[in-house]
């Protein structure tokens, strides 16, 4: 949420999200930074979000503002402060203010230093899908085909060093079906949730993010297979050949599906 819009702000606490950004950077305009950033260090200084998650974007270190957004944030003491358009693990290390740092993946040297930042403090890595095809000088593809590559070190060095990944937007507000397949397209793929730009793709993210129905009962047969079968590392269930590695991911899911509770 763009930190300027007040209305969407106050709006934030009653939206079935689960984490709310508040943006200090892109989608705030320059003659505007200042007053953001007061007004959003408020805003998290009161906990006026409840139970929300709260993470704050801020401008880039090598912008006017990077720094003071730092000190003031941090100060506020969100859940997290989003590093934009990281570029090194050096930045990681800079931006250490005792507060959990989520690093944004969307230049072509954080893609290929994603190991180093990965290692130098960030606890989650965002893809950020609209930048990162800018600096390529590519365009947007049907399925994001040119991103892959990107995607999947994204998801590679969060799981190599045990950090959240976050799928980048879908611009097309409007496009609930080209939403809906991309929202899976990134599950698929290993992300554990997406950014969204509009309250009306939430729903569409947390159905697919979440566990469904036919998941949550599957994985609890396997746990009862193996449960009843203690000695056995490999087994057939339903016509499948599972080994311990489907039992932990089954009970991985079905801890998802209790932490995230009424939406499975």
């Amino acid at each position: 949420m763009p930190g300027s819009n007040a209305r969407a702000m106050e709006k934030a606490p009653a939206l079935d999200c689960d984490v709310v950004a508040l943006d200090l950077e892109d989608a705030v305009a320059p003659e505007a930074k200042d007053a953001a950033r007061r007004a959003v260090c408020a805003l998290v200084a009161a906990k006026a979000f409840g139970s929300k998650e709260v993470a704050v974007r801020i401008n880039h270190f090598s912008s006017p503002w990077g720094l003071a957004d730092l000190e003031a944030v941090a100060r506020a003491k969100p859940d997290a402060i989003i590093l934009p358009k990281v570029a090194s693990a050096a930045e990681i290390g800079a931006a250490q203010r005792g507060i959990a740092l989520w690093a944004m993946i969307e230049t072509p040297g954080a893609v290929l230093g994603l190991s180093a930042i990965a290692q130098a403090g960030a606890t989650c890595l965002i893809l950020g899908s609209n930048d990162l095809t800018k600096d390529m000088r590519g365009r947007a593809m049907p399925g994001r085909a040119n991103l892959w590559a990107a995607m999947c070190l994204t998801v590679l060095s969060a799981r190599a060093h045990a950090l959240s990944a976050i799928d980048g937007t879908y611009n097309a507000i409007a496009d609930a079906a080209g939403l809906a397949a991309a929202c899976q397209q990134g599950r698929d793929f290993g992300f554990d949730g997406k950014s969204l730009i509009h309250p009306r793709q939430i729903e569409a993210a947390n159905l697919a993010f979440a566990p469904d129905a036919d998941e949550i009962a599957a994985a609890r047969r396997i746990l009862a297979a193996f449960a009843q079968n203690p000695d056995r590392s490999v087994l057939s269930l339903d016509g499948r050949m599972l080994e311990k590695l489907h039992a932990e991911e089954a009970a991985r899911l079905l801890a998802l599906a209790d932490a995230i509770g009424g939406r499975c």
